[in-house]
């Protein structure tokens, strides 16, 4: 009994992965930190539901509804909704109005609600018809590309694509690679060295704020409940 998880990448480039979820005998869950926001769409008591849910710096409790299922999509960094300046939802969301088991309100039109076999489809059209876009900038250096533009004007295109600086997704995204490896059996002192922490309670100090969990809970607890914390991909940040 608890929150089942499945998810899978995409060869989406606005999209960083697909998830869904079912809720059972769970009425808590830890909800780590992430750099990259969501469109969760889930059913509650009957009640089709769909939000926008911001980055996340630090860790939280989160309530679970009984019994209810949960479908996401996780977007790349640097895609956005230039209809909803994305700070507005950093540790928050914004629910959707006008929901239904077929249909959803985004940005002043009624689409398909979208699934977690068609979500790319969804994406595609999103983008056609501008919904959806992605900041080059960001996309390119997150591909370990150069741009000609000052360090200063790099990490404002980051801020105003994903509501972060580019150090705060560098923490983030460390934090849960930490948080993988140690749950796969890495010893403290390896991940340490090899991650660039400075000694045990920099990473500590980490995993508490971003992950909310202790190296040892981590390692004795592998199926504790916490939010899609699969392995991140390695970013090239400025």
């Amino acid at each position: 009994m608890g929150l089942e998880f499945e998810d899978r990448s995409s060869e989406s480039p606005y999209v960083e992965r697909v998830w869904r979820s079912r809720s059972a005998g769970l009425d808590r869950m830890t909800s780590v930190a992430t750099a990259h926001w969501n469109l969760v769409v889930w059913e509650e008591a009957g009640q089709a539901r769909a939000a926008v849910q911001g980055p996340e710096t630090r860790a939280s409790m989160a309530p679970v509804p009984p019994d209810t299922t949960f479908f996401g999509i996780r977007f790349a960094l640097g895609t956005t909704l230039p209809w909803l300046p994305i700070q507005q939802v950093v540790d928050g969301d914004l629910e959707l109005p006008d929901v239904t088991r077929r249909r959803l309100w985004l940005d002043g039109a009624h689409w398909p609600l979208p699934d977690y076999d068609n979500a790319e489809h969804f994406v595609r059209r999103l983008v056609r018809a501008g919904v959806l876009v992605r900041d080059l900038v960001v996309a390119l250096v997150l591909d370990g590309g150069t741009v000609e533009l000052s360090i200063r004007s790099v990490r404002r295109h980051f801020v105003r694509a994903t509501g972060l600086t580019s150090e705060t997704i560098r923490q983030i995204e460390r934090a849960r690679q930490a948080a993988s490896l140690l749950r796969d059996g890495s010893s403290i002192g390896d991940l340490t060295h090899d991650l660039g922490y400075f000694d045990h309670p920099h990473l500590a100090r980490s995993l508490s704020r971003f992950i909310g969990r202790t190296a040892t809970q981590l390692r004795r607890q592998p199926q504790d409940q916490v939010s899609l914390l699969y392995k991140p991909w390695p970013a090239a940040l400025p």
